[in-house]
């Protein structure tokens, strides 16, 4: 097996951003131009990217679709679009904009319903589920509210309704570079060993992400390492081996 390394993009006003632990008082602008970073990803092989409509997020709705629609009519990258879908019109707006996939974390916990029928509609490998953690609860609306569901539950619940793709993202690691929870994910993968799931949060370098690979953690989303140059984009290249 080997780990797939997955480019993020975050929005905020058109841009691209990286927050520290999701505090939108701690934003650091990487370049004006998202489109301009999503060519440099493309220019080195790669074929994914995760793009977060921050602003959507904050607000409960779409935001940021013409950043979406942009980087989909001029490049090639298969995109999974998450951050404040939470209606039909907002996953109708995405998939139009250009999403391959879509990621739903608080409309699971607030509509479940709603994601339940995004999954009938669309099939299970178009949706997948955001699981947000703080201290093994899952957060939502932006990672400002604790559910106070616990992640392996919640991961659980959903594989029964036909979730194959989960994104965890270990909020208190988010952008601080200093390592994924190694843990969490072995327990994640060793209670639904069925999934795949796409780890997210505190990757600093080359090694965190061969670690994750060891415990077979099949997908990894890198954001902050990029932009901070603790990872390039030819060390990517090397490793993502993954054809669509």
């Amino acid at each position: 097996m080997s780990i797939e390394i997955i480019p993020a993009i975050d929005i905020i006003d058109g841009k691209c951003v990286r927050l520290s632990q999701g505090d939108y008082d701690r934003k650091t602008i990487y370049n004006e131009d998202p489109l301009e970073v999503a060519k440099m990803f493309e220019e080195h092989g790669i074929q994914r990217l995760h793009l977060v409509d921050l602003d959507g997020a904050k607000a409960h709705h779409i935001v940021n679709y013409k950043v979406l629609e942009r980087i989909a009519n001029n490049t090639k990258l298969i995109i999974d679009f998450g951050g404040g879908l939470k209606s039909d019109k907002d996953l109708e707006i995405a998939f139009e904009s250009g999403a391959a996939m879509i990621t739903g974390g608080s409309i699971a916990v607030k509509s479940p319903e709603t994601m339940l029928s995004w999954i009938e509609d669309f099939g299970p490998e178009r949706i997948i589920l955001g699981a947000d953690v703080s201290d093994r609860k899952i957060a939502v609306a932006g990672w400002t509210e604790d559910s106070g569901l616990d992640v392996f539950g919640f991961i659980a619940q959903w594989v029964k309704n036909e979730i194959e793709n989960v994104i965890s993202t270990d909020i208190s690691r988010d952008g601080m570079l200093n390592g994924p929870a190694f843990q969490l994910y072995k327990e994640i993968l060793e209670q639904n060993p069925e999934i795949r799931l796409i780890a997210s949060g505190g990757v600093g370098s080359i090694q965190d992400i061969l670690d994750l690979e060891k415990i077979g953690v099949p997908a990894v989303i890198v954001g902050k390492a990029i932009y901070e140059g603790k990872i390039s984009l030819k060390e990517i290249r090397r490793i993502n081996t993954v054809k669509y």
